[in-house]
């Protein structure tokens, strides 16, 4: 605060005074002050872009100007101002270079000649009727001059609502080419951004020397030091910038031509990699084109400053795409020095897919072979599966980063790798009937066979925290489906995680598909890979509630299966059996409580309050030191009751469950469907019409009669494995196994049969047969 208030203390006192600029003050003051970096490399990475202390912002001409290039877009402007001034506000260096100048002064002209004209019309004839009035082509020059001010204007009033400053600086050629001007140029922006006043910056396109001629403006030139791209490269450099945004009217740099077949958006662009572009035409407005920008940006990055080219034109994303870029999020094409080793997740998409094509069309026999070579890969690399997990295990511990439910996930034994085994080895004996399995067959016609089978789904993306041995269930079902995989594992089971999926391509490559499975490793954020719409078929996340419901959120494109929560219900009926009701509490809620099929709810009839089976499952529940957390019904039964609890839909995770009385099984039923989310919940009772109105009326993805909650998973339903348990309504639900995993399609056979045969005078007739399909029957 003191070093604040002495950068407004060194204001010159004319500004002291003002009324704009101390206001500006006070915004910095609230900033979150990011330390100035040493200048000289850029970023290599785009979660580093959350570092950038000073920002050029550059705005074409397709950005600022309207669709009719006459005059401004102004939403389009206002939500940039606002991003630039959010950035501002916390404490980044912001500038802008801007177009529009031509286009603003267009659009003055235009209305000035009309007018005349129209007025001369009127005096001349007398008459009201007027002639075809024609605007005569106008010339830059002049519409840079009439509309610099308005320009100029428009920002200042835009920003003030900010309590931001602005400030105009235009320039030419000379002002970088003169040693004088160009210190004189630099010196002004320094004091500029160190008073917190946002430069805009724009070519004096009223004294510069016009280009060849070209008809950008429909007669208008646009007339620049070269193009604003350059301009705002050469101005990046100059002041040292951290990164600079180029937003234009296209997503970014494709490898060919925007809107030709097969093009596709380059996430990351390096040095050298021009030889890969083909370029198409510029935009609609100014002088640039991709290429121009392609070669700006590299210069930028050669002289240290980061470089984004974005769009900044689209409605879905204008609002927010300056801000979401600092933020490190994948938008657009980012400019990078640093060359990852592996392949980018992209790339890793397209092997998987192609690779999984190879591993559908295997026998069942061989895609088994690939299953049980992975199963013995398990114990027989148990020691460096083990060692590497206990790496991440001493990191976790030490750093303190992971909760105790995630930590116990995160753990793995020996035990835990021959169950693994154990369950691989199962699927694979199913596996044998998958992939290619006919369902249905119809004779719908002489001579046409309709057959509906299952095939795979194509990629599946499963993202997943902490459980590593979840990595080598859900490859067994990849396989054993005939799926491509992407797997992206938490950090803090990195070194457990790339062990397993080493072992995981080793077991493949026997049949010489190891690409299929892929492993993300690089630093891909969790919401851009949800954005692959066009490339991964399904999203499977693993892990916690918060993490399912982001996923869920971020993946618009693409179908997300899971649940969000396991708040798991156990009730005990009023005719439950004490030895049952105690055993089946306590493994639902001791067995693993970290697990998403752990009992979380306790619900009790009310008559068995004070009865001997109340005190017996209290007693256990604290003999295993489970934390209670009393609902308000049995808060309201007791003279000293443990805390009440906050929400009836919490999911602990942990030693710690919620009791609540409830008046009957009715009542029991209505609970969890207005607190559950729809996983399993189990009745305790020696009813047996109780216990099967409980089954039918509950509507959650397992239902169980006197039996435990853990005993929802797909190993214990005899699945082999599973991704996970769905609480969906529509394709899997439950324990999602192989079978959920698969899809269909439809294959017809005839002997040129057309649909005109059908019809009124057509010679044929539908006959729509079932024909029997043998058990098992591969396609």
């Amino acid at each position: 605060m003191f070093a604040r208030l002495a950068l407004c203390s060194r204001l010159p006192s004319r500004i002291r005074q003002s009324n704009v600029c101390p206001v500006s003050i006070r915004g910095f003051s609230q900033a979150k002050f990011l330390l100035p970096r040493s200048h000289g490399k850029s970023f290599a990475h785009r979660s580093e872009l959350k570092q950038a202390k000073r920002i050029v912002v550059k705005l074409g001409s397709a950005v600022v100007t309207r669709g009719d290039e006459c005059g401004l877009a102004l939403g389009r402007l206002a939500s940039i101002v606002e991003q630039v001034a959010m950035l501002q506000n916390q404490g980044r260096e912001m500038m802008i270079v801007t177009s529009g100048a031509v286009a603003f002064g267009k659009q003055r002209l235009r209305h000035e000649i009309l007018l005349s004209q129209s007025v001369r019309q009127a005096l001349h004839s007398g008459q009201n009727q007027l002639k075809d009035i024609s605007v005569p082509v106008l010339e830059a020059r002049a519409c840079a001059a009439a509309g610099q001010s308005g320009l100029m204007a428009l920002y200042e009033a835009m920003f003030t609502q900010y309590s931001i400053c602005t400030a105009q600086i235009l320039v030419t050629n000379l002002d970088f080419h003169d040693e004088q001007k160009r210190r004189n140029l630099n010196s002004t922006l320094h004091e500029l951004l160190r008073m917190n006043i946002v430069p805009i910056i724009n070519t004096n396109d009223a004294v510069v020397p016009p280009p060849v001629p070209n008809s950008d403006l429909q007669g208008v030139n646009v007339i620049s030091i070269k193009d604003n791209d350059s301009l705002a490269a050469r101005l990046a450099v100059e002041m040292k910038a951290d990164l600079l945004i180029a937003l234009s009217d296209v997503q970014g740099l494709y490898d060919s031509p925007p809107g030709t077949d097969d093009a596709k958006l380059i996430d990351i662009f390096y040095p050298g990699d021009q030889q890969s572009i083909t370029y198409g035409t510029k935009s609609r407005v100014g002088i640039g084109g991709m290429e121009a920008k392609v070669k700006a940006a590299l210069w930028a990055l050669q002289g240290g400053t980061s470089v984004v080219i974005a769009n900044g034109t689209d409605p879905k994303v204008t609002g927010h795409v300056i801000t979401d870029i600092v933020e490190g999020k994948k938008i657009g094409t980012f400019f990078s020095e640093v060359k990852p080793a592996g392949p980018t997740v992209e790339q890793q998409t397209e092997m998987a897919r192609h690779a999984g094509r190879a591993l559908a069309s295997l026998l069942p026999e061989q895609r088994g072979e690939i299953i049980c070579c992975l199963a013995e890969l398990l114990t027989e690399k148990k020691d460096e599966i083990l060692s590497a997990n206990r790496k991440d295990m001493e990191l976790a511990t030490s750093t303190g980063c992971l909760s105790q439910p995630l930590i116990n996930r995160l753990s793995l034994s020996t035990a835990k790798l021959n169950s693994l085994a154990i369950g691989l080895r199962q699927l694979a004996v199913s596996s044998g009937n998958s992939v290619g399995r006919v369902l249905r067959r119809t004779r719908v016609a002489n001579n046409l066979e309709l057959e509906q089978i299952t095939v795979p789904i194509g990629v599946l993306l499963v993202i997943f925290e902490s459980r590593p041995d979840c990595l080598p269930q859900v490859s067994a079902l990849a396989i054993a489906s005939g799926n491509a995989l992407l797997l992206k594992g938490g950090k803090e089971a990195s070194n457990t995680n790339k062990i397993l999926h080493q072992l995981t391509q080793e077991a493949l490559s026997i049949h010489g598909v190891a690409d299929a499975i892929q492993l993300v490793s690089t630093r891909e954020e969790v919401e851009d890979l949800c954005k692959l719409d066009k490339m991964i078929d399904l999203i499977i996340p693993r892990g916690s509630s918060e993490l399912v419901r982001d996923i869920q959120r971020a993946a618009k494109g693409i179908p997300v299966l899971g649940h969000s929560e396991g708040v798991c219900h156990v009730y005990v009926d009023s005719e439950a059996s004490m030895d049952k009701a105690i055993d089946v509490v306590k493994d639902s809620k001791c067995d693993y409580p970290a697990a998403c099929n752990a009992m979380e709810t306790l619900l009790i009839h009310r008559d068995l309050l004070r009865t001997p089976l109340f005190d017996q499952i209290i007693d256990m529940l604290r003999t295993e030191e489970v934390k209670i957390h009393a609902g308000p019904r049995f808060a309201s039964y007791l003279t000293f009751s443990p805390s009440e609890v906050k929400s009836l839909r919490t999911e602990y995770g942990d030693l710690e469950c919620c009791i609540e009385v409830v008046d009957s099984m009715q009542d029991a039923v209505d609970h969890i469907h207005k607190y559950g989310s729809s996983h399993t919940d189990v009745i305790v009772t020696e009813n047996e019409e109780t216990a099967e109105q409980f089954l039918q009326q509950v509507d959650s993805a397992c239902v169980f009669w006197n039996s435990s909650s853990r005993f929802a998973d797909g190993y214990r339903f005899g699945l082999g494995a599973e991704v996970g348990i769905s609480t969906a309504r529509i394709h899997a639900r439950g324990p999602v196994g192989l079978e959920g995993l698969l899809t269909t399609k439809w294959v017809l056979r005839g002997e040129g049969h057309t649909v005109a045969d059908f019809s009124e005078q057509g010679s044929m007739k539908y006959l729509h047969e079932s024909i029997p399909v043998p058990q098992g029957h591969i396609n």
